[in-house]
């Protein structure tokens, strides 16, 4: 089918379709989903376990292995890695890509229930979660007000909580610090030394006491009764007047055996905003929910419900994931119409013609509509990749309707009128714009069968892409030769019909210097035909020099993506208390809001690392503090130099580990913990340390190294308490019994729960505060047996003061420790490089191996995936071209023109000083789909010239010429487009400018040597032919 003449033909059809699509893609972008990036499905999932009051050791002996063996029978697991910390097991377990992570924790969870009932009694039921980045919170709210504590987390969880949660798309609400009430049983020891009592006994009396329970029903006459034992408490004041029997026989009430008042919990966690006591609300989405509609909503239901808050009452907003998303995605979208802007000027000063101009004008928002349209349909959304394709895409758009329209106005000026030219010009250069865009959009089908993150996190970019030149093919198709045929009647044929004395100087000034800048290629390709090998050398010189440079460009997994924040995380000696630490936060909180390009500070004390993936782990001795910059118009340094600054500062901070770091927007895809991790695993924990801290020296000595830790960290103090088994049988006690006691006596044991209208509060039985600080007065504590037999601790148990591991960690049912390190103003692939050298004498004993993890084991995996999807779209490329000019040869002639885009690449690179990451590497696998677009033109008029009965090098010298302002004009249009972007312009724009710079780079370079390289390659190979056709003549005839 003769699409351009049925389009010239019926024009109200074509128009038709036209606002069909508009209509569509209206719809379709109102309905699109927006998100920073893709929703990534990783191939893995988390086991958790709790068990209150146990050591790491314990831990890994009695949950951790047992969980680890039987994880290892799980279908399709790759890896398994664990951490043993006090009270707590983590198992994660990595399955290969592509893996069902509904169906394989379905089976985890079955396989774990076949073991958990050989746990000790006191582990809790193991949690299986599958790891979704979407746990992050999107929306961090702290509230402060003149209130106290209790009151502002009693109006979160009763008030702001429910509401928020009922938002569509919400899935949690998580309310951080503040306190809650409780009701205290301070329990005293002389007193339960005098009643022959001990404190679990107390426990147990108001768990017994507290509750209703059913009585069955009775009858009386006709009838029927139900019978209700009430027991539960009514008034506070009822918990003292709980009876205890005493082994005497004699009854005590709980009110003359300890004091009963009502309080609040211990701080476990302390919030603030900007120095002000807060309480904190994290807002986590549902999965596939629209992160900035999910915002906006929440944000509406905060400004209703804000006649039920107090009046003084702030909600400040500490992070919000979807203003950095809007932020990112308009500076995208803006550098998408910057970039057609300069194309389309381009474009008019090449065709020096409005009406021209304005037909590809036209083309490219009519394509970017459709696109969103297959976008939608595709089940894809809005986020950094699916845009980055489109603005990949503007500049190729219209690559299309150039090479369609630059021949249907030569044809015009041959004589041809407007209909005749548009059907012709069209037709005659189809199946070359045919060609050229199936083999750009052949380039992305290896990435969309490769597995690992790079086709998780590029897939969609490449989908994109391939919708917007399959949109702007049928567009340069059907809409431009119609609108052809009817906007270029009556023009003047020869540019220069344009109105405006200014316009008449422009085209006549750029007239003469497309006169010259054609004479000055034919000149050079003259040249170049006559010394072919002259050509043929200084391209591999060219190409060799620019191979030299590759190590200085350095190597890179995801460029990082300024989002505006930074997060220092402060650590202690292990064991400090929350209040030591709140200390040390304070003294950090007061150098940071010196800093004048701050926003806001966000601190939590008692915290690791923040609210990460859902699971919120930290001790007293840790803190985070998240660090709002000013908008980048306002400020004058760089985030980096504001990290410096802080960290000049904080460093003198005495008996403090603190770290300050830029917040990258990649980290919210849970995929890293550190850029160089060099793990090495071994059953000994004394040899692996020794191993470590040599391991972390020379990693130290590495320049571009920066924080080097080790994974073992600085021992937790502890009180041991070990039970002498002979000893505690005589008094009928368990060792169960004595950790109960201890536990209820230290820590306090929650005996039961008082209703009070909505709420219940824990009602706490522990000992006075001086005695559970005291270790004398804990060997004192009096241990009941359920038989009544009474013992003091330190007759049954050896209590001692040592020092265990704060964690113990695993890989591959192993112990690991693990040296990490961040980097300081050199790439990854440099610093890996040489910390590779610098452990390659490392000795380690029989048993023990080296790894390397962390970002540059995802680097090299993503590497390997990507370098087999460019070596497949090389050969889809060359296939795609054998069929289409039916030769082995031809093809094989183009594709000199990717090593001249390689050349590009590498000095664009290096002269922007960017390194080459997978963002890059994907601009690389584009380049081998649109290098060859050029030499397909140029090569596919060449062979129409020499079918007409032109001489091989007269056709090359014609058809040079005559294709040189269209592959200048496609080739610019799709430079001009993408340099917004290159620049880095704009929130967002770092992951994006690698890949643009890449592209624009090779493109120049391949395109200017296209054009002496691809004919002088292709009257190489012609010549070749002839005589292997004229030898085999010969053989023939001699044979004869």
């Amino acid at each position: 089918m003769n699409l351009a003449k049925l389009s010239v033909n019926r024009p109200i059809t074509i128009i038709m379709v036209v606002l069909i699509v508009l209509m569509l893609g209206a719809v379709s972008l109102q309905k699109l989903t927006i998100d920073l990036f893709p929703e990534l499905n990783m191939p893995v999932a988390v086991v958790m376990t709790d068990y209150p009051g146990a050591g790491p050791q314990e831990i890994e002996n009695l949950v951790t292995r047992p969980i680890e063996e039987i994880m290892g029978t799980v279908n399709n697991v790759k890896n398994i890695e664990s951490v043993s910390m006090v009270g707590t097991s983590m198992v994660v377990a990595e399955f290969e890509w592509g893996t069902d992570m509904n169906f394989a924790t379905l089976q985890m969870r079955e396989k774990i229930d076949l073991i958990k009932s050989y746990f000790p009694g006191e582990v809790k039921s193991p949690m299986v979660v599958k790891m979704d980045p979407g746990l992050m919170p999107v929306l961090q709210l702290g509230l402060t007000g003149n209130l106290s504590l209790a009151e502002l987390k009693s109006l979160a969880e009763d008030v702001i909580q429910p509401r928020l949660e009922r938002v569509e798309g919400v899935a949690s609400v998580a309310v951080r610090g503040g306190v809650t009430p409780e009701i205290q049983v301070v329990v005293s020891p002389e007193k339960l030394a005098a009643y022959h009592l001990s404190i679990t006994q107390v426990v147990q009396a108001l768990q017994m006491e507290n509750m209703d329970t059913s009585g069955g029903e009775v009858k009386k006459g006709d009838q029927q009764f139900l019978v209700r034992v009430t027991g539960r408490f009514q008034d506070p004041a009822q918990v003292g007047e709980t009876v205890i029997l005493t082994p005497e026989g004699t009854a005590v009430k709980v009110k003359d055996i300890a004091e009963v008042k009502e309080g609040h919990s211990d701080t476990a966690q302390i919030t603030r905003v900007n120095g002000e006591s807060s309480v904190a609300l994290h807002i986590r989405k549902q999965s596939g929910a629209n992160t900035v509609a999910v915002v906006r909503a929440v944000r509406k239901a905060i400004k209703e419900m804000q006649d039920q808050l107090p009046g003084d009452l702030k909600i400040n907003s500490n992070y919000d994931q979807a203003v950095f998303i809007e932020q990112a995605i308009g500076s995208v979208a803006q550098n998408i119409i910057l970039g057609g802007m300069l194309a389309m000027l381009v474009l008019y000063m090449f065709l020096r013609s409005i009406r021209s101009t304005l037909v590809i004008a036209l083309s490219m928002p009519i394509s970017i509509i459709a696109t969103f349209v297959m976008v939608y349909f595709g089940k894809l959304n809005l986020n950094m990749m699916t845009l980055g394709g489109l603005a990949l895409g503007v500049g190729m758009m219209v690559d299309n309707s150039i090479v369609i329209l630059e021949n249907i106005f030569r044809h015009r000026q041959e004589g041809l009128d407007a209909r005749e030219a548009s059907t012709f010009g069209a037709d005659e250069v189809t199946n070359a714009i045919v060609a050229s865009t199936l083999t750009t959009i052949a380039v992305f089908l290896p990435i969309v069968f490769v597995q690992g993150m790079a086709s998780q996190l590029f897939r969609p970019l490449a989908l994109t892409v391939s919708f917007s030149l399959f949109a702007s093919l049928m567009v340069a198709l059907t809409l431009v030769p119609m609108l052809s045929s009817q906007m270029l009647q009556g023009i003047a044929i020869n540019g220069n019909g344009e109105n405006g004395d200014w316009r008449r100087r422009a085209f006549r000034l750029t007239g003469r210097w497309l006169a010259n800048l054609d004479e000055l290629y034919r000149r050079t390709l003259v040249w170049s035909l006559s010394h072919r090998w002259w050509v043929v050398a200084l391209v591999t010189v060219l190409l060799v020099g620019s191979l030299a440079l590759l190590p200085l460009v350095g190597m890179e997994f995801i460029p990082p993506m300024d989002q505006g924040m930074l997060t220092v995380d402060i650590q202690l000696a292990k064991g400090t208390s929350l209040e030591k630490t709140n200390e040390v936060a304070n003294q950090v909180e007061s150098i940071i809001a010196d800093q004048p390009e701050v926003d806001g500070i966000f601190t939590t004390v008692g915290s690791a690392t923040g609210d990460w993936g859902g699971f919120d782990i930290g001790d007293s001795e840790n803190a985070h503090i998240d660090v709002m910059l000013k908008s980048k118009k306002l400020i004058r340094q760089t985030p980096l130099q504001i990290v410096e600054a802080i960290r000049d500062r904080v460093k003198h901070i005495p008996g403090a580990e603190i770290t300050v770091a830029e917040q990258d927007a990649t980290s919210q895809m849970g995929v890293f913990t550190s850029p160089i991790e060099v793990a090495i695993r071994g059953d000994d924990m004394e040899v692996l340390a020794q191993l470590a801290e040599m391991a972390k020296v020379r990693v130290a000595k590495v320049p571009g190294t920066r924080e080097v830790k080790t994974s073992l960290e600085e021992g937790r103090p502890e009180v041991r308490v070990t039970v002498d088994r002979d000893r505690a049988a005589l008094y009928g006690i368990s060792a169960a019994q004595v950790a109960g006691t201890v536990r209820a006596a230290i820590q306090g044991q929650v005996a039961t729960r008082y209703r009070t209208g909505g709420d219940e509060i824990d009602v706490l039985v522990r000992l006075p505060q001086d005695y559970r600080q005291n270790l004398q007065h804990l060997e004192q504590l009096t241990v009941a047996s359920s038989l009544g037999a009474m013992a003091p601790l330190r007759e049954i148990a050896r209590i001692e003061v040592a020092e265990g591991p704060e964690k113990i960690e695993r890989r591959g049912q192993a112990r690991m420790v693990t040296v990490r390190s961040d980097l300081a103003g050199r790439s990854l692939g440099q610093v890996v490089k040489e910390i590779q050298a610098a452990l390659k004498d490392f000795k380690l004993p029989p048993g023990y191996t080296i790894e390397y993890g962390g970002e540059s084991k995802e680097m090299q995996e993503a590497f390997g995936d990507l370098t087999l999807a460019l070596v497949l779209a090389i050969a889809l490329v060359y296939m795609i071209m054998a069929a289409q000019f039916e030769s082995l040869v031809h093809p094989f002639v183009i594709m000199f023109s990717m090593p001249a885009a390689v050349i590009g690449v590498i000095l664009a690179l290096a002269v922007t000083g960017r390194t080459f990451g997978v963002t890059a590497f994907i601009g690389v696998i584009l380049l081998a789909g649109i290098v060859v677009n050029n030499a397909i033109v140029l090569v596919d008029y060449v062979n129409i010239l020499r079918k007409r009965g032109m001489e091989r090098n007269a056709a090359i010298e014609k058809a040079g010429p005559t294709r040189l302002r269209p592959i200048l004009m496609t080739a610019l249009t799709t430079i001009l487009g993408l340099l917004p972007l290159a620049l880095g312009i704009g929130e967002g724009s770092e992951s994006q400018a690698p890949m643009a710079t890449a592209v624009i780079g090779g493109l120049l370079f391949s395109t200017m040597l296209t054009l002496v390289l691809v004919p002088v390659v292709y009257t190489l190979f012609d010549d070749l032919g002839n005589r292997i056709w004229r030898r085999g003549r010969k053989q023939v005839g001699a044979t004869i």
